[in-house]
């Protein structure tokens, strides 16, 4: 059995500590602390602690591997709004480097040159939990630590065919351009990952409503086919797609100021705002 049900990770003093959510009341998280790290070893102590803010749930991450039109209807959006993008025989696949990763509720900084077009991606989220290689769709989701909420941000100016070729990663890659949490729900958990209910807001308004179980590959299917040949290092994340209603296919950006709200319903959410420095 895992030592936690509900992962977060939290500050005390000038220390990071990894704890299991037990409540949040009035404000404050309760969490129990846990030592250790979730990869080699966690243990649980006694100690609760009370908090105000809760970091990134995981510390760092080797890279985030993300997946492209993994939705119908969101495919049958690009697809009419586009008019040349079918659905391909495999996934399309990108990543985002480490640096990427933002906590929760932190303020993302937008480079000057990522503002024009600037879009927001619910997206259901992976957390490897240990090395996986050629790992077969029934087996795929024993090597899953668990499961957390990201908004993959996207500077689609870069983005456009025109400027980048077609490769997704450029646009999808600056600083922070991939807060997650805020927590991480064990596997155990989630029975089935593809009967989740997602929610995207932005300012309070709902943009993306969907259940997971619309995803054209399945979590399974997108741990056995990333691992095909090649591991997948614990700590990776996986961020699964996003579902119809993006900021582009509705002619809406996001601004400076604007508060950007990833809900999963029963496994995490994320709220972050949105600057221009």
């Amino acid at each position: 059995m895992p030592t936690f049900t509900r992962l977060v990770r939290f500050s005390a003093g000038s220390q990071s500590h990894y704890g299991d959510l037990l409540a949040f009341t009035d404000g404050k998280y309760t969490v129990r602390k846990l030592n250790g790290n979730p990869f080699t070893k966690l243990e649980t102590t006694e100690e609760t602690v009370q908090i105000d803010t809760l970091e990134c749930p995981l510390e760092s991450t080797p890279v985030i591997v993300c997946i492209g039109l993994n939705y119908n209807q969101h495919a049958k959006e690009a697809n009419v709004s586009i008019g040349h993008l079918p659905i391909p025989t495999y996934p399309a696949v990108f990543t985002k480097p480490a640096d990427a990763l933002a906590g929760p509720f932190e303020a993302i900084d937008i480079h000057p040159d990522a503002r024009e077009l600037l879009d927001y991606e619910g997206e259901l989220t992976i957390v490897i939990g240990i090395d996986a290689k050629n790992v077969s769709e029934e087996d795929a989701l024993d090597y899953v630590l668990g499961y957390t909420a990201g908004n993959d941000l996207s500077a689609r100016n870069f983005q456009l065919p025109e400027a980048s070729g077609g490769q997704f990663c450029y646009a999808k890659s600056f600083d922070r351009f991939a807060p997650v949490g805020h927590v991480i729900v064990a596997a155990c958990e989630i029975p089935d990952p593809q009967a989740l209910k997602l929610t995207t807001k932005v300012n309070g308004i709902v943009k993306q409503e969907t259940s997971t179980g619309d995803m054209i590959w399945s979590v399974r299917h997108i741990i056995s086919h990333l691992s095909r040949g090649t591991t997948l290092r614990k700590g990776t994340m996986i961020m699964t797609g996003t579902p119809s209603g993006v900021g582009y296919f509705r002619k809406e950006f996001l601004k400076h100021g604007d508060i950007v709200e990833v809900e999963i319903e029963g496994v995490g959410a994320t709220k972050n705002r949105v600057r221009h420095n």
